[in-house]
């Protein structure tokens, strides 16, 4: 019988795996940043409209801005988390699925176990 079965990925942090780390959180903060941008804009343009009640249209605009800043906020926390951890410290990446054979007689206890699979700059050095 084959059952699915839940592996994590770690990454190994490394210069490398930091610096791309660092420029992924980079991107994703200046995305919300442009977003908020773009949010404030539409407001404006749909304020001049008088289209909408002004306070709801404002609230609306508001409450999608604060939830950009707070992932913004969160991103720059995690870039903060980055640059305190050392090199070598292991990172969940992902969660994925495994097809794992079983067959009458197998160590449930071993086959239930968490598996892992570690990876350093891009190549697996590790299946636990």
């Amino acid at each position: 019988m084959k059952i699915l079965q839940s592996v994590i990925v770690k990454q190994v942090l490394t210069d490398n795996s930091k610096e791309k780390l660092l420029h992924s959180y980079e991107e994703q903060k200046l995305i919300f940043q442009k977003e908020c941008d773009q949010l404030r804009f539409e407001l404006k343009k749909l304020e001049k409209t008088k289209k909408f009640p002004p306070a709801s249209l404002k609230s609306h605009f508001e409450k999608e801005i604060n939830i950009r800043q707070e992932k913004v906020k969160l991103i720059d926390f995690q870039i903060e988390q980055l640059e305190i951890l050392p090199l070598g410290s292991e990172l969940t990446e992902q969660s994925i699925q495994s097809i794992v054979e079983i067959k009458v007689g197998d160590d449930w206890n071993k086959l239930s176990s968490e598996r892992m699979i570690i990876v350093k700059d891009g190549i697996i050095t590790e299946i636990r």
